[in-house]
């Protein structure tokens, strides 16, 4: 019988893996859609902040699409998410270390964009300046 659970087990450890092409796609499944990049560096660059907050500084989040961002990002172990036993219950989102791990990733992005951005784009929240 204990053998039986353990084949259990590993079947379905084997089964919650995911199968990528490289290790590429890996860092893109994990801060791949349309809004993850930006709640990542807004929160490396600011600090904890509530989910609001968030929703104010991307503007044109929709918050079901915001609210599973969050949750993909903190199952993936980018973010924590803290609430506080108040009326309303009131939550907060950090990076965690792991999480943190992101910065020169961001940071060259930024820098690319930057760089790259030309006539052709318009910033309206810039955060990256040329040093």
């Amino acid at each position: 019988m204990a053998e039986k659970n353990k084949d259990t087990i590993q079947e379905k450890t084997e089964k919650e893996k995911i199968e990528v092409s490289c290790e590429m796609e890996v860092t893109l499944k994990i801060i791949g859609g349309k809004w993850k990049l930006l709640i990542i560096h807004y929160l490396l660059d600011e600090g904890p902040k509530r989910y609001n907050e968030i929703l104010r500084f991307l503007k044109t989040a929709h918050k079901k699409t915001l609210t599973a961002q969050l949750r993909e990002l903190e199952e993936d172990g980018i973010i924590s998410r803290t609430v506080y036993p108040t009326v309303p219950p009131q939550v907060e989102y950090a990076m965690t270390d792991h999480g943190r791990t992101l910065q020169p990733i961001v940071e060259l992005m930024c820098d690319w964009g930057y760089e790259n951005a030309g006539d052709k784009y318009i910033m309206t929240n810039a955060y990256c300046t040329d040093d």
